[in-house]
């Protein structure tokens, strides 16, 4: 019975070594039992059905492909320099943005009318690439649905039993995934670099970020989600003040040209 139990007690302890790594962004280590390659898989999967509930795309190709190069410009700036990121504006009134493993990232068309310039949207796609790049998009699945769950929801949507869960409840609560404000300090700071060496100006985060909060109830799906950490403003801010840079873009023409034109 004791060697047994020691067995046990041992494949259980490999298990933990195994699932341990080491965040490439922060340089923790961390729990972690699922692959990238699995990540990806489950992103490419619900991605679909999140855009459906979020009104879907915006029907616009200048708009989506201003959107995308903003966001790939970002991505560049990260260790997954080389991965396949997905950015899409959504027809959703509210404002907000979000983001799934493996990248694909969604914002909608009530942010897109409540910020005013390029630097402001790379600020607020800088912090959720940040929130994929480090994982908390996939810590929160695993704290608050579990990846096995949605790995088995995979290709069953058409012979799932009576009862059981479908992609359309799976991707609803894929939108209700909430951050830590621990999570949301670290996309903060690294979203912040990562706009500044794509050559942005790191006040357009700041100024995002405010906008949300001076919203109250108007920004509030965001702020469900990504729960504001105490003194948010100041902490950006002395970020900022640390920072060296100068010629950065702001970008307000664009933005006015590509996106508020065209909605």
């Amino acid at each position: 019975m004791r060697k047994m139990l020691f067995s046990m007690l041992m494949v259980a302890f490999s298990g933990i070594i195994t699932g341990c790594s080491t965040n490439p962004v922060t340089g923790e280590r961390e729990l972690m039992f699922v692959s990238s390659e699995e990540e990806k898989r489950i992103g490419e999967e619900y991605a679909p059905e999140v855009e459906k509930q979020l009104g879907g795309a915006i029907q616009n190709t200048q708009l989506q492909n201003y959107i995308d190069s903003v966001g790939s410009s970002i991505v560049r700036q990260t260790h997954l320099a080389g991965e396949d990121f997905e950015f899409t504006a959504v027809r959703d009134k509210s404002v907000n943005a979000s983001a799934l493993p493996g990248g694909h990232i969604f914002i909608t068309e009530g942010m897109l009318r409540n910020i005013d310039d390029e630097a402001q949207l790379a600020g607020i796609l800088a912090h959720e690439v940040a929130h994929v790049t480090i994982r908390h998009s996939s810590q929160a699945i695993s704290r608050q649905i579990g990846f096995d769950l949605l790995l088995q929801g995979i290709g069953s949507a058409t012979d799932a039993p009576a009862g059981a869960l479908t992609a359309a409840d799976l991707g609803g609560q894929l939108l209700q995934l909430r951050y830590s404000r621990e999570d949301e300090i670290e996309a903060d700071t690294y979203g912040m670099d990562y706009m500044l060496r794509a050559g942005y100006d790191p006040q357009g985060l700041l100024e995002t970020m405010i906008m949300l909060e001076q919203l109250g109830g108007g920004g509030f799906e965001f702020l469900s989600t990504h729960p504001a950490p105490a003194n948010r403003q100041a902490i950006l801010e002395d970020r900022i003040r640390g920072m060296r840079y100068s010629d950065v873009k702001r970008g307000e023409a664009d933005y006015q040209r590509y996106v508020l034109n065209n909605l």
